[in-house]
């Protein structure tokens, strides 16, 4: 036997140093997995982070191609090119500043010189002779769209992406070139949304190499080319691609990247991330579960010595007492009840075998198995209360109900009998007696009916129900509230007495439905009305449906309605209503609804032969704000300003807030430019007071731009983005004040500030 024991416990611990190295050698694995799948996820994001970038720019490039399109159409058509110069530019440009990011439609003779612009009715003098893209169409070497280098506008001065598409004379000769610009701080825009990380960029190239765009750029970047490189070949191998690669920087760092053409056009977006970036965290990862792994080995092997060592233990004991239990278990078995004993800590000496049979616990697994392990917490949480009296030397004998391993639900009488010591309790003795054939009918009969009453009384919707000659009988308690009606009140009342189900709009009175399901006419569908409460007169919208109730022969025995209180449904419904044309924070109009009502002051405008201005404004110092002291001081701030400036308009005037701290007003109905620099003085004005916020007292700055009508555009859009360029240059012209648009190259005219007053 000893030796049967010492082989054993070496067998153990061997057992536990295999186990050691097993999890040593999982979490070796495991490490290694999640690289993989640190390094797979990021090739499937920047995948799709490619992906999305080629449908963006695809998007993009394909509309500004469709408006060339159009225009180069319009331009071979003589009718076109002889309509009066509004009519001509209206039809030729009427998609090209639909298009983000991009600039002005240009149309160049076969000479160079721009003949027709987008942006006005008079064209801009400039000559594009040199640019690339004429020389490609004049020679007769390009057809189709052809993208260019990107070159410094002629115009705005700004770096462009240009696309061309020519234009032919009748005879088929070269007659110029339609020119449309993507600005290259649109590419800045969308590709610097992107956290890539450090040491990570986004590369759009031209199928040649040429480099049009980067994030981040650096200085220089623009119109280099790795043209025969060993880095354009792999771009051009495939549409679609993503490989490991080491990047070309002199820090030869390693990158994953992810490419895709941009459509049928000669672009590649390239997106390339440090594979620093992508490990960072898998790094950190398998540093943690490293160390964890090897406290968990070293804690493998003591746990296992330990365990060697109690059980030696518990064997000699187990041994000593076997003989005497088995001769007490027998008399035990033999009992038709449940006998147990437990110790003062409630931790089970003996038990009979009906153990087995109720809780499925042989009483060897029993032995040594606390209380409330064997009874569960719900069940022990019942029995408690009697076992601590049994502890303190008092008898207990009570009812209770038990389960069983089938589950089935026993009814028994228990009795705890404390085992004393002296004064001192040593254990309980537990005897439990089954009832449960006593009990079942007992129990079936009352739960049959309070299961009936408490559907009644816990059912959300108010339930009323009548007999065959229209006389209540019952009413449920949301009935009550509904109808101001008591239940012992409403018994034996008319039905159209108690519920009157009347129009919304005119309170008509509608037919009763439960008449109508006594008379086997009940509505198909819930009829949506309004009960008025007895006595307060409050108005519930409901839906009311009602159903027959019939004997065992069919025979009508009367009916039941249900009311469902939809009150709050309506309310949102109106709720709904008004947040789809209104700004949720500020209760301004929105964007939708300063759209509908700036179509409609265009067109009254140009019927009446009047003007109407549209003005930006932005808040100066609304971040710093946001920063220190928190976006709900943000809110309360945008909420007060747009107080101050719907108090600075006429009730005709539209106050919109556009997003954040961007606000557009529209003021129909001037009769000059003045009335709008009116306006913008006094929001000026109103704008200068201190703010409270928190106790504090803020100064906000306010910038702001004005467009006229029809002066400085024909449509909304125009209107909008020449006030958006006036609100731009009052902030560059150093903020606190207002411009007001001059037109296309002039410098927006500032708006003479309203005179301070004290303080």
């Amino acid at each position: 036997m000893h030796f049967s024991r010492q082989f054993f416990s070496h067998r153990l611990i061997w057992l536990a140093l295999l186990v050691s190295l097993g999890i040593g050698l999982l979490f070796a694995r495991t490490i290694w997995t999640m690289r993989e799948d640190s390094w797979d996820y990021a090739s499937r994001t920047n995948a799709n982070l490619a992906s999305t970038l080629e449908r963006s720019l695809g998007g993009t490039l394909r509309s500004l191609d469709e408006s060339l399109k159009g225009v180069v159409a319009g331009l071979e058509r003589p009718e076109v090119m002889a309509l009066p110069p509004e009519i001509r530019n209206g039809v030729l440009f009427d998609n090209s500043l639909q298009v983000p990011g991009s600039g002005s439609v240009l149309v160049v003779d076969e000479r160079g010189d721009v003949v027709l612009d987008s942006s006005a009715l008079k064209p801009r003098q400039a000559n594009f002779a040199d640019r690339d893209y004429f020389l490609a169409f004049s020679q007769g070497g390009q057809q189709g769209l052809h993208v260019g280098r990107p070159v410094p506008s002629r115009i705005t001065g700004l770096y462009i992406l240009p696309l061309t598409r020519a234009y032919y004379h009748q005879n088929g000769r070269f007659a110029g070139v339609v020119v449309g610009a993507i600005r290259l701080n649109y590419f800045d825009r969308l590709f610097g949304s992107l956290d890539l990380g450090v040491g990570s960029r986004v590369d759009l190239y031209r199928t040649d190499g040429l480099l049009v765009s980067r994030f981040p750029l650096a200085q220089g970047d623009v119109n280099t080319t790795i043209a025969g490189t060993a880095a354009l070949a792999r771009l051009q191998a495939t549409a679609v691609g993503i490989d490991a690669v080491d990047a070309a920087a002199a820090d030869g760092s390693h990158q994953l990247q992810a490419w895709e053409h941009v459509g049928s056009y000669p672009l590649i977006v390239n997106v390339a991330q440090s594979s620093d970036t992508v490990l960072a965290k898998w790094r950190r990862s398998a540093w943690v579960l490293s160390i964890f792994s090897a406290l968990l080995m070293a804690g493998c092997v003591g746990l296992a010595m330990l365990f060697v060592r109690e059980l030696l233990r518990r064997q000699a004991v187990s041994a000593e007492l076997r003989a005497a239990e088995r001769d007490r278990q027998t008399i035990l078995d033999n009992l038709p009840s449940l006998v147990s004993y437990w110790d003062a800590d409630l931790t089970n000496r003996f038990a009979n075998s009906a153990y087995d049979a109720w809780f499925g616990v042989a009483p060897e697994q029993l032995r040594g198995m606390r209380f409330g392990e064997l009874l569960g917490p719900d069940q022990y949480a019942m029995c408690e209360p009697f076992l601590r009296g049994a502890l303190r030397g008092e008898r207990q004998l009570f009812e209770c109900t038990l389960i069983d391993r089938a589950g089935q639900l026993h009814h028994a009488i228990v009795s705890y009998v404390p085992d004393m010591d002296g004064d001192q309790v040593r254990g309980v003795f537990s005897q439990t007696i089954d009832i449960t054939d006593r009990k079942r009918m007992e129990e079936q009969l009352f739960e049959e009916k309070e299961r009936i009453r408490l559907t009644l009384q816990a059912i959300g919707d108010a339930v009323i129900c009548a007999d065959a000659q229209g006389h209540i009988t019952y009413l449920n308690p949301v009935a009550e509230r509904l109808t101001g009606w008591q239940a012992f009140d409403a018994a034996g009342s008319r039905v159209e007495a108690v519920v009157r189900l009347q129009e919304p709009d005119t309170d008509r009175i509608l037919p009763s439905a439960l008449h109508g399901a006594i008379n086997g006419h009940p509505p198909e569908v819930p009829v949506r009305g309004v009960v008025q409460h007895r006595t307060s007169g409050q108005r519930f919208d409901v839906e009311e449906t009602a159903s027959t109730i019939t004997d065992r022969h069919g025979t009508v025995t009367g009916a039941v309605a249900v009311l469902r209180d939809v009150t709050e449904a309506v309310a949102m419904q109106a709720r709904m209503a008004h947040l789809a044309q209104y700004d949720a924070l500020t209760d301004l109009p929105n964007r939708l609804l300063l759209q509908d009502r700036a179509q409609l002051a265009i067109a009254h405008a140009r019927r009446d032969r009047r003007c109407l201005a549209v003005m930006y404004l932005d808040l100066d110092g609304f971040k710093a704000v946001n920063d220190r002291l928190g976006h709900d001081m943000g809110d309360r701030l945008l909420v007060q300003f747009a107080q101050r400036l719907k108090s600075a308009v006429r009730g005709s005037d539209t106050v919109c807030r556009q997003g954040g701290d961007e606000f557009v007003v529209l003021l129909p109905g001037l009769e000059d430019a003045e009335g709008a620099c009116s306006v913008a003085r006094k929001m000026l004005a109103g704008a200068a007071s201190p703010f409270e916020l928190g106790g504090e007292a803020l100064r906000i700055g306010l910038s702001g731009g004005i467009a006229m009508f029809p002066e400085h555009g024909a449509t909304f859009e125009e209107l909008t983005q020449h006030a958006d360029a006036a609100m731009y240059a009052a902030k560059r012209g150093g903020r606190l004040q207002f411009m007001l648009y001059a037109g296309p190259g002039a410098e927006p005219r500032v708006i003479t500030p309203p005179q301070s007053g004290p303080g």
